[in-house]
């Protein structure tokens, strides 16, 4: 009888433990889910500056450079246009020629909002939704006054049409390279309670000569950074880079 008893005590007591512990996990549960909505970010850093005007500061003839009406063969797939007018809060599209006749498309998309569910969407996605095989060419880096740029380089081909495409990406005040990095300087961000804002600049050539394409995606680029006014020009580079390190 008194070892039953005393199995029977010892049983209670465990019992009573695992309640205990039970209960202290839901505790550290919910002080860690009050401690994530307590230290979410929630200042927008678009808030705290002008926001920008892509149509503005973006002009429409600069050196040997001028905007035409768009291409008609240009590849739109309404349902990704459509969740592009979702994601970004201002979008610029437009089509360049210079004196020999040469086109280049210029697509930037501004996001007041980087979050997983509002992030920048990239040219290797938004060209393989619309059937393109997409190639990294590389990656580089695009000198702007004292800001080395980390930019990449695509081949994207669909049917007889080849793109060769060069773009970057603003995260807050900073150009980022890779993914990853976007992630961190988001995470910088998050530290501080703001959530920054996006920007992707993107142009592209189709096809003129395999050897000179980014050449003379450079030579617009610096084209067009070089006539901006500061203001304008750290909107579309950033203040300060995060160059190449990772993926």
């Amino acid at each position: 009888m008194a070892n039953n008893a005393s199995i029977g005590a010892t049983s209670v007591k465990l019992r009573n433990t695992s309640n205990l512990i039970s209960l202290a996990l839901m505790m550290l549960m919910l002080l860690t889910a009050a401690s994530a909505w307590w230290l979410r970010p929630t200042i927008l850093v678009s808030d705290l500056r002008p926001p920008p005007s892509l149509e503005k500061a973006i002009p429409l003839k600069f050196g040997d450079w001028t905007s035409i009406p768009e291409l008609t063969d240009k590849v739109i797939n309404p349902s990704a246009a459509e969740r592009v007018a979702n994601i970004y809060s201002q979008t610029l599209s437009r089509t360049y020629v210079n004196e020999q006749g040469i086109h280049v498309m210029l697509s930037i998309a501004y996001s007041a909002t980087q979050t997983d569910y509002f992030g920048l969407h990239y040219p290797e996605s938004c060209y393989a939704a619309q059937g393109f095989s997409v190639k990294e060419i590389g990656k580089d880096l695009l000198k702007v006054n004292s800001i080395n740029i980390p930019i990449k380089r695509l081949f994207a081909k669909i049917n007889n049409r080849a793109e060769f495409i060069t773009y970057w990406t603003v995260i807050g005040d900073f150009s980022v390279g890779a993914k990853f990095d976007a992630k961190l300087v988001g995470l910088k961000y998050g530290t501080k309670g703001q959530i920054p804002d996006g920007l992707l600049f993107r142009i592209s050539t189709i096809k003129v000569d395999t050897e000179n394409d980014f050449e003379i995606q450079d030579r617009f680029i610096n084209d067009l950074l070089k006539v901006m006014p500061e203001r304008d020009r750290i909107v579309l580079t950033g203040q300060s880079s995060v160059q190449w390190k990772r993926g």
